[in-house]
C-alpha cells in the first residue's frame, strides 16, 4: 500500500505515535511517504533521521511567529485556534504536487492526517481532489476528542490562564470537531472514550455522529526500547513522574503528586524522593523543585533510566483523554505503575494485579506506601504489567489494525 502520512509536528520518541505507526507500517512493507513540519534545527534533524524509517520524508519549516499569526487570524471566525496554528501552505501545495506526480511511482492509496492541528491539511487537500479527479480516501487520526479533554480542564486545571484558554476554545471545539468527523473517511481516536465524545457531538449531517465514521485505534508502546534492565539496580524510595512537562494536564497532575500526595507519604516516609521528568517544565513545575525532595529534570536524552531505576512510576492524571503513554512505557519497563481511574478508562487493566489505580490523594499516597513496604508485590505487579503491554500494545499489532482500517476504507471509496 502507498501511503501519504501528513502530521503537523516532527514524529519522535516524544510524539511516539505517528513515529512509530510509520516506522511499523513501513516494516509490515508499505511505502510511507512523510510530509510534516519543523519548528527549530533539532526537529528539522529528526526529521532528516526519520526517513531511514520510512520511504521519503518531506518537511517544510514553521515559524512561531507564523503560528501566532495563524492563530490570531482565527480569532474571527468560528474555528477553534489550533486547527489553524500549525498552517502552513506550502506544505499543501507540496502534498498536491506529490498527489499529482509521485515522483513518477504508483499513485497513493490512502492519505493519513493526524491531529486537530492537521485537520486543516487534510480539508484542503480534499477539496483540491474535489475539482480535479475522484480523490484518495482521507484518513483522520484525531488521537484525542480534544474537546472532551478541554471540559475535564476547566473542572481540573491547577492554572487559571489554561482554564481561561479552554472555556474560550471550547465552544469552537465541539463545533469543529463533531463537523470534522463528517468531511474524512475514517477518524480515528485512541480509546473508546474518546470516541464516545466525538459521536456525541452535534454533525451537520445528522443528530450524532455515526459509530462508522470512528474506529479506536489505541497506543503501543516499542518493546524493544522500553525494556527492563537487569543491570540497573532499582532505588528503595524513589517516584517517576514522566510526561511532556508544558502539557497542562500533565502540569496539574505534578502539581497534584506533590501538594495532594505526596505530604501524606513524607508522613509517614521521609525518605522518599519524586523525579519529574519531561521536557519543557513551566516556571510552575520548576518551582517544585524548592522542595528539597524533589527533582524537576528537564528534557533527559533517555527516559528508561528513570523508569528502570525507580522503585515505582506514579500518575495521578487529574483529567485526560486517550491512552496515557507514560503509563505504557513504565509498565514495559517492569516498573510498577500507581495512577487513577482517569488514566486508564482506555486500557483493560486490572488494579492489583498488573497496576494499581487509586481514586483520591489519600489512598493513592496509601497504595504508594504500601508498596514501599512490600518489595514481593512491587516485582509481581511490575512483572504482570510487562506481560499486559505484550500482549494487548505492541506498536506491531496497532500499526497491523491500521493496515486493516486502511482497506477498509480503500474498498468503501
Amino acid at each position: 500500500m502507498n501511503i501519504l502520512f501528513i502530521v503537523p509536528y516532527v514524529p519522535d520518541l516524544i510524539r511516539v505515535r505517528p513515529y512509530n505507526l510509520i516506522r511499523h507500517l513501513t516494516g509490515l512493507g508499505h511505502q510511507v511517504t512523510v510530509l510534516s513540519l519543523w519548528t527549530n534545527q533539532n526537529e528539522k534533524k529528526a526529521a532528516e533521521d526519520l526517513e531511514q524509517h520510512c520511504y521519503k520524508v518531506y518537511a517544510v519549516g514553521l515559524s512561531r511567529w507564523r503560528s501566532y499569526l495563524n492563530a490570531f487570524a482565527a480569532l474571527p471566525t468560528r474555528a477553534p485556534l489550533q486547527a489553524s496554528y500549525c498552517w502552513q501552505p506550502a506544505l499543501v501545495h507540496l502534498a498536491e504536487n506529490l498527489i499529482k506526480s509521485n515522483n513518477g511511482r504508483e499513485p497513493f492509496d490512502v492519505i493519513h492526517v493526524e491531529h486537530l492541528r492537521g485537520a486543516r491539511f487534510g480539508l484542503a487537500l480534499k477539496a483540491h481532489h474535489l475539482t480535479t479527479s475522484p480523490g484518495v480516501p482521507i484518513v483522520w487520526d484525531s488521537v484525542d476528542s480534544i474537546s472532551y479533554l478541554f471540559r475535564q480542564a476547566i473542572a481540573s486545571s491547577k492554572r487559571g490562564y489554561d482554564r481561561l484558554l479552554t472555556r474560550f476554545e471550547l465552544g469552537r471545539t465541539e463545533q469543529y470537531e463533531g463537523w470534522l468527523v463528517s468531511q474524512f473517511d475514517r477518524t480515528l481516536v485512541t480509546s473508546l472514550a474518546d470516541k464516545n465524545a466525538l459521536e456525541a457531538l452535534p454533525s451537520p449531517t445528522a443528530e450524532k455522529n455515526p459509530p462508522s465514521m470512528i474506529s479506536v485505534l489505541q497506543n503501543g508502546v516499542d518493546l524493544d526500547y522500553f525494556t527492563p534492565d537487569p543491570k540497573t539496580p532499582r532505588d528503595e524510595a524513589t517516584l517517576v513522574l514522566s510526561g511532556k512537562m508544558s502539557y497542562h494536564a500533565n502540569i496539574a497532575m505534578a502539581i497534584h503528586l506533590i501538594q495532594d500526595i505526596m505530604p501524606k507519604v513524607w508522613a509517614v516516609r521521609e525518605d522518599v524522593s519524586v523525579k519529574i521528568v519531561g521536557k519543557d517544565p513551566p516556571s510552575i513545575i520548576k518551582s517544585l523543585a524548592e522542595t528539597p525532595r524533589v527533582t524537576v529534570t528537564g528534557t533527559v536524552p533517555d527516559l528508561r533510566k528513570y523508569l528502570q531505576q525507580a522503585t515505582m512510576a506514579v500518575a495521578p492524571i487529574t483529567y485526560g483523554a486517550g491512552i496515557q503513554n507514560k503509563i505504557l512505557e513504565a509498565m514495559a519497563c517492569a516498573t510498577p505503575v500507581v495512577t487513577t481511574p482517569k488514566a486508564v478508562m482506555g486500557l483493560q487493566t486490572t488494579s492489583g494485579e498488573n497496576i494499581f489505580v487509586a481514586q483520591d490523594a489519600a489512598s493513592f499516597a496509601d497504595v504508594i506506601l504500601k508498596l514501599l513496604a512490600d518489595s514481593p508485590l512491587r516485582q509481581r505487579i511490575g512483572a504482570a504489567g510487562k506481560q499486559f503491554v505484550e500482549k494487548n500494545h505492541s506498536w506491531h499489532g496497532i500499526a497491523s489494525q491500521l493496515s486493516h482500517i486502511y482497506t477498509q476504507v480503500i474498498r468503501n471509496t
